[in-house]
């Protein structure tokens, strides 16, 4: 599971339609509607706030207004109905971790896509985040060397 900091603008179509799917099992799991993933690093941020499920709605309004404007028909009555306004802190640091782990899956899948996107200097964050001073986030899971 990978709900990524960066703008969903930047994900090549399988990385969208599979970010549409893991927020959308993110979401059940913070429901309690399924027992898979309860522990997962990535939804620690979300279940640090006091509206968790709020703010991964807000973050499936994100990927589904992406889609959109690409003209994808991902399921609208998906999103959910309580969103919440405030956008959540993200440290630079993951920003750019998680810019370097997109860059090298889409060099690897869609290399054109990989070449597109090399001119960026600083990717947009997912509008549910605003960028802060900050390293890679401690829940994030680093590769060791020798791994991809």
């Amino acid at each position: 599971m990978r709900l990524w900091t960066v703008h969903p603008k930047y994900l090549d179509v399988q990385g969208l339609v599979a970010l549409w799917r893991e927020a959308l099992l993110a979401r059940a799991v913070l429901q309690g509607a399924t027992r898979g993933y309860h522990s997962h690093p990535q939804l620690l941020r979300f279940r640090a706030q006091p509206d968790a499920v709020a703010c991964l709605n807000s973050y499936l309004a994100g990927v589904h207004a992406e889609a959109c404007a690409r003209g994808y028909r991902f399921d609208r009555s998906k999103l959910g109905r309580a969103r919440t306004m405030r956008r959540l802190p993200e440290s630079a640091g993951q920003l750019e971790f998680e810019w370097g782990h997109l860059m090298r899956k889409l060099r690897v899948r869609s290399p054109d896509r990989a070449r597109e996107l090399g001119a960026v200097p600083t990717p947009d964050a997912h509008p549910l985040f605003v960028i802060v001073p900050g390293p890679v986030q401690p829940w994030e899971r680093l590769s060791r060397p020798g791994q991809g």
